[in-house]
């Protein structure tokens, strides 16, 4: 089947939002060593010419999997197909990294599989200035930050300025340091707007031979800091766990079938210490319609769709059209034995008469409870040819195995009292389909809980004290299509296009972005960053709370009062964020910023997280990543941990697992991407099961 990625209504809503934020660039810009074959999609990282390009691309859509907010470069990582890639590059967007291809996915998990077989047969086990210009001679600089650490041998250094020449674009600030030997270097800062808005000069973190001691920044209209001394980031130490602690229960990227195995292997074999709690809203399951191109769709056709989906009985139901062979006939239709046959109008000499346009507003009005049919794009007035028979499917590539009924999501509730007397956390994972390592944290988790609460006093502990809800997949169909169909899909699989929109070149694109639907700080309240566009990755439905898949979530959390802290893991980039995670574009007004008391625990708390994730293999979640959703990464309107804590009261953070890895080579970070070969997902499931771990001692701590 064609898949037309770049169709035209899609082009001109993105390149034209572009190119009316930003200024087109000198002709001759290639994408260097970075390139898709044709008709190739591709996860590429971009150096963006400037803010405002980044800005038009999250307003127009874009399939945006991680940007950059630490200034210096202004980095984007986009799904992108060649001629996407060859677009942007035009209009001056430098391809910096291609981090994965559409096929690596699949080779991935196979790979994972296979590794997961061998290691089994092997017997591996677990182991334990002024607006104008003018009255400014200095202006006045703030460090906002300023926090050293080290990764794998590495030391670096991360900080933040502020200056009142808000609206001097120009100004220059240039950070020093010096190391305990007297060793001294600088590096300059950027300055970073969002939403129009100054926020402060910032840069990527900085390589350092050895700790900083001291630091001061100076900027070009004669500010300067006071000498500050970094501190150690985070600056927290998790426990160690004991000897004979069991842990590594991740040995291969898991399917939703996988996952439902799981859960259901965890019941029978602890059934003291959990519940499986069934969701109340079915999703639509890995279905679509049937449809079939009834034409040449280079010249003229139509599309024809089932109203049903496939595997309900429309799947190999033929179409064809016919010329009946007499003169002055009208354009007729007949089903029979699973055959549609369109007879077309023909004048007095017997041509066949009837136009794309009549056939397909025929067979809609003559089937409306079968089928629905609307022209190819750029077949609109042409002469209906005759052709057929096609076969209509659903385009599903998945094995038998994988069902096509409503899926009924699963979640874990593991502890020692499940009846809501003790504080609850809840973990969930998978809104985004393509975020295959996210429930291998998840599950991760719950293993170690089970698994050592009879042999670990400290997990015993917690889970006396703490109720764990643990949903590993919120959007089932939507994986099942990643693993199967396109890896790159990140929505579920409910289509709410209409109309030519519907074409089934543009299957990838269908769906709702599940972390766009809720109610709180939404795209139906004024809130930025999120699509009324049915083809955009942030689409965000037809209403709040349109979808099963959101609906379980909030679900889950007002049926159990007691849960008061929730942890959303996503992927990837290397990000710990809570709310507000939106704001009104307007002024850049974000939700209500939480209480002073509330905000420090928000931050304690993910100094303590970061921590535990960074002792497992010294992943170090930057300080520039670490805050509210808004501030260090975009304006996501009508995200979960928005109406988590606004709407329930509770404390509600988000991973974004996958940090990127240092290149001491080629002296720079790099994206790991949704699906890594999985050496790189196992590490990412220990580290951050390391840090739920630290979320349930958070949650312990809290109630004293």
């Amino acid at each position: 089947m064609r898949r037309r990625w770049w169709v035209a209504a899609t082009a001109a809503l993105l390149l034209s939002t572009v190119a009316a934020a930003i200024e087109a660039p000198a002709a001759g810009a290639t994408a260097g060593p970075v390139s898709l074959a044709a008709g190739e999609t591709g996860l590429v990282r971009l150096r963006l010419p400037n803010e405002a390009m980044a800005d038009a691309l999250i307003a127009a859509g874009a399939d945006v999997a991680a940007r950059s907010r630490a200034g210096g470069e202004v980095l984007m990582d986009l799904v992108l197909t060649d001629r996407q890639l060859a677009e942007l590059t035009a209009r001056g967007a430098e391809p910096v990294q291609l981090i994965a291809r559409e096929q690596d996915g699949s080779a991935n998990y196979t790979a994972s599989v296979q590794a997961a077989q061998a290691r089994r047969q092997a017997g591996v086990g677990k182991t334990g200035r002024a607006p104008d210009g003018t009255g400014i001679t200095a202006d006045t600089l703030q460090f906002l930050s300023a926090y050293w650490w080290t990764s794998n041998g590495q030391t670096f250094l991360q900080t933040q300025v502020a200056t009142t020449a808000i609206n001097d674009p120009a100004v220059e600030i240039t950070v020093t340091w010096r190391t305990a030997d007297g060793t001294t270097g600088s590096y300059p800062l950027q300055r970073f707007s969002d939403a129009g808005e100054y926020q402060y000069h910032v840069a990527l973190p900085q390589p350092l031979p050895a700790r900083p001691t001291q630091v001061s920044a100076a900027s070009s209209l004669g500010g300067s800091t006071r000498v500050v001394t970094p501190a150690l980031w985070p600056g927290t130490t998790p426990p160690a766990p004991p000897a004979g602690y069991q842990k590594d229960f991740i040995d291969a990227y898991l399917t939703p079938i996988d996952i439902r195995a799981r859960i259901a292997r965890l019941a029978r074999q602890f059934p003291n210490l959990v519940d499986v709690i069934n969701l109340p809203n079915p999703t639509q399951g890995y279905r679509r319609t049937a449809t079939a191109y009834l034409g040449d769709p280079a010249t003229a056709a139509i599309v024809v769709e089932s109203v049903r989906f496939g595997d309900q009985g429309p799947n190999g139901i033929q179409v064809r059209s016919v010329n009946p062979g007499t003169p002055n006939r009208p354009l007729s239709a007949q089903l029979r034995d699973r055959v549609l046959t369109i007879s077309l109008a023909t004048d007095a000499t017997g041509a066949a008469i009837s136009t794309t346009d009549q056939v397909a507003a025929f067979i809609s009005a003559r089937y409306p409870q079968q089928f629905q049919s609307f022209v190819e794009n750029g077949s609109a007035g042409q002469v209906m040819p005759v052709a057929g028979p096609a076969r209509l499917s659903d385009g599903l590539q998945a094995p038998a195995g994988v069902p096509h009924r409503p899926w009924t999501v699963q979640a874990l509730r593991i502890g020692v009292h499940r009846d809501g007397s003790r504080i609850g956390v809840l973990t969930y994972s998978q809104e985004h389909a393509r975020e295959w390592a996210t429930p291998l944290v998840t599950l991760e988790f719950a293993e170690r809980l089970l698994a050592n609460y009879a042999t670990d006093a400290e997990t015993r502990t917690l889970l006396e004290n703490v109720d764990v809800f643990v949903l590993p997949t919120v959007n089932p169909d939507g994986a099942n299509y990643s693993f199967n169909d396109f890896n790159f899909q990140r929505k579920n699989l409910v289509n709410h296009c209409a109309g030519a929109l519907r074409d089934p070149a543009l299957r990838d694109s269908w769906g709702v972005d599940v972390n766009r639907n809720y109610t709180v700080g939404s795209l139906f309240d004024g809130y930025f960053g999120a699509s009324t566009n049915c083809l955009s990755g942030t689409y965000a439905g037809t209403a709040e709370m349109s979808e099963a898949e959101s609906s379980n979530v909030i679900a889950l959390a007002r049926a159990h009062a007691n849960i008061k802290f929730a942890m959303n893991v996503h992927s990837y980039g290397g990000y710990f964020m809570w709310p507000p995670g939106a704001y009104v574009a307007e002024g850049r007004i974000p939700l209500p910023r939480p209480p002073i008391e509330e905000a420090a625990l928000f931050q304690a708390s993910a100094k303590r997280i970061v921590g535990a994730i960074a002792a497992s293999r010294g992943t170090v979640t930057w300080p520039s990543q670490t805050g509210p959703v808004a501030d260090v990464l975009y304006s996501a309107a009508g995200n979960s941990a928005d109406q988590l804590y606004y709407e329930n009261g509770i404390f509600a953070w988000d991973f974004e697992i996958g940090a990127d890895r240092w290149n001491p080579a080629a002296q720079r970070f790099e994206g790991v991407g949704f699906q890594p070969p999985f050496g790189e997902a196992h590490a990412e499931s220990q580290e951050f099961a390391d840090g739920l771990l630290e979320l349930l001692r958070v949650a312990r701590d809290y109630v004293g």
